[in-house]
């Protein structure tokens, strides 16, 4: 987040070099931080072949100018089989443009992974009524955990987010900044989600 702050802000660091400032400003809470991660002990990622696992996330870099990322990628091989760019998070947009694009692409996914956001509830629903289709079916349909336990599809944000959003967000801030734009105007608004949208959605094609 903070490493994210700074690009916005047009202060490129490196995380190495955050982590360390962060590490010397305040070491009690860098320590406590270690020793939670340690007793985590976490079990190692296993998806046995492509359509065991699909991942799906939401990236909101970008949601205060009107553009919201969600993506869907393969457990196994880590190819990103379903992507879309919209003003708010919607549960038919996500479905018909992200999962429902995959299945019909690629088959159905023995499971679905997702952090507890209502986002995905769509999703999940016609997951659980597919349940008798899959490869396999002794496992759940779906799986709901914490957004910092599905770390497989959170591991393709950061350079997203480098490529894409923080030099789109930067500008941004540089309009609002030098008062070329008013967000408090709808017509604007829409103007400037349109825009973001279809930029960011050419940038992560």
């Amino acid at each position: 987040m903070l490493t994210g702050y700074l690009a916005s802000k047009g202060v490129k660091a490196g995380e190495k070099r955050v982590g360390s400032i962060l590490r010397d400003f305040n070491p009690r809470y860098h320590q406590a931080r270690c020793d939670g991660a340690r007793n985590l002990n976490p079990t190692p990622y296993t998806a046995e072949y492509m359509g065991h696992k699909i991942h799906m996330d939401q990236n909101e870099k970008l949601v205060m100018f009107g553009a919201t990322h969600v993506l869907a990628i393969d457990g196994f091989s880590s190819k990103i089989v379903g992507y879309a760019t919209m003003p708010v998070k919607n549960n038919v947009k996500i479905y018909e443009d992200v999962y429902r694009s995959a299945v019909m692409k690629y088959g159905l996914w023995d499971q679905v992974r997702v952090d507890h956001g209502r986002e995905f509830y769509l999703t999940l629903f016609m997951q659980e009524n597919l349940k008798a289709y899959p490869h396999n079916q002794e496992r759940r349909p779906y799986l709901q955990t914490k957004s910092t336990e599905n770390h497989t599809v959170e591991r393709m944000w950061p350079e997203i987010n480098d490529r894409v959003n923080y030099p789109l967000k930067a500008a941004m801030v540089q309009l609002l900044d030098q008062d070329l734009l008013s967000m408090e105007d709808n017509t604007v608004k829409y103007c400037s989600s349109e825009l973001l949208c279809q930029v960011s959605h050419i940038g992560v094609a």
